[in-house]
């Protein structure tokens, strides 16, 4: 644990999907059936809505509130309720956080925008999430970005001066290198030892947890729930042979799933997997993400089989 005192909103999170119509809208039945799915895990402390997963970048800001409403009526009170904030002007941002607060989020997650790829400087993040929050002062998570991902990845000073910001509560790492994310827990576990370090690197879940962290928000535990709480229970108990075992289940669906060419192509892997599993009517994108390659739906056939997800 990375601190003393439990913060009550660590725990593993099941990252949700957005299931869509083929006409492009969301698919309100499924979703709901969807979110309450994860939601009853035994385990599953809650759930990241309108992440990365869930295309917060593809969605309008009335749909984002819509799939907040849906997660509040039927999750209740029964799990913690996160909601992604994906929004490139900070005041429009605010207006997320807001709309988050308003439809009966627990916290908000705010996601650096994809234009800082290019390039930010070491204020901007703090504005950004200064002004996200001014008004609704939510409990707020922030989102550590892959070491691929150029300058939206925070630097070690930019971070320790966010992970110190008011109402800030965790971080989904997700640098996607586990010599990073070990760099990253000794620094917030330094200057801010109340913030949750949440391991989120579907493909280095094993490695991340054993090295130490305060739970987990990963697209995985939308697919495979139980092997991900198993795992984060397994590390906890120090079961290294039965954490060994779950890795092994659990890795190449990873590696199907994110460790493919193209990356982008990600939330569609994961919408076939559901499709497969028979949990989505429609694995459905909206353009220009298209329908996946077959040689993509019998990878990941298979990676689930070998998850033995199917049984």
């Amino acid at each position: 644990m990375t601190s003393k005192q439990q913060n009550p909103f660590n725990g593993i999170y099941a990252a949700t999907l957005c299931p869509l119509l083929e006409d492009g809208r969301i698919d309100e039945i499924t979703l709901a059936r969807h979110l309450e799915a994860c939601a009853l895990v035994p385990g599953m402390k809650g759930l990241l809505i309108n992440g990365h997963a869930g295309e917060n970048f593809m969605l309008s800001r009335q749909e984002k509130t819509r799939v907040t409403d849906i997660a509040r009526e039927v999750c209740g009170t029964r799990a913690t309720i996160v909601c992604g904030v994906n929004a490139e002007d900070s005041r429009e941002a605010q207006s997320h956080v807001d709309d988050a607060k308003a439809a009966g989020a627990d916290a908000v997650l705010v996601f650096p925008p994809f234009s800082w790829a290019l390039s930010q400087d070491l204020r901007m993040a703090l504005t950004h999430h200064e002004i996200a929050n001014s008004q609704a002062q939510m409990p707020m998570m922030l989102y550590q970005a892959g070491v691929n991902a150029g300058t939206m990845a925070y630097p070690p000073q930019v971070l320790e001066q966010l992970a110190q910001l008011p109402n800030v509560v965790g971080i989904k790492e997700g640098s996607w290198e586990t010599a990073a994310y070990e760099a990253h827990r000794l620094l917030v576990r330094r200057v801010a030892p109340h913030v949750a370090m949440m391991a989120s690197g579907d493909e280095h879940l094993f490695t991340c947890m054993a090295v130490g962290s305060d739970g987990s928000m990963v697209s995985l535990a939308a697919i495979v729930p139980e092997l991900v709480i198993s795992l984060d229970a397994a590390i906890k108990r120090k079961d290294l042979d039965e954490a060994r075992r779950l890795n092994e289940l659990i890795y190449p669906l990873a590696k199907a799933i994110y460790g493919t060419a193209p990356g982008g192509y990600a939330n569609a892997r994961l919408k076939a997997c559901l499709k497969l599993l028979g949990r989505f009517p429609s694995d459905a994108m909206r353009p220009p993400i298209g329908p996946l390659p077959k040689a993509d739906i019998a990878r990941l056939e298979r990676a689930l089989t070998q998850a033995n997800a199917y049984l």
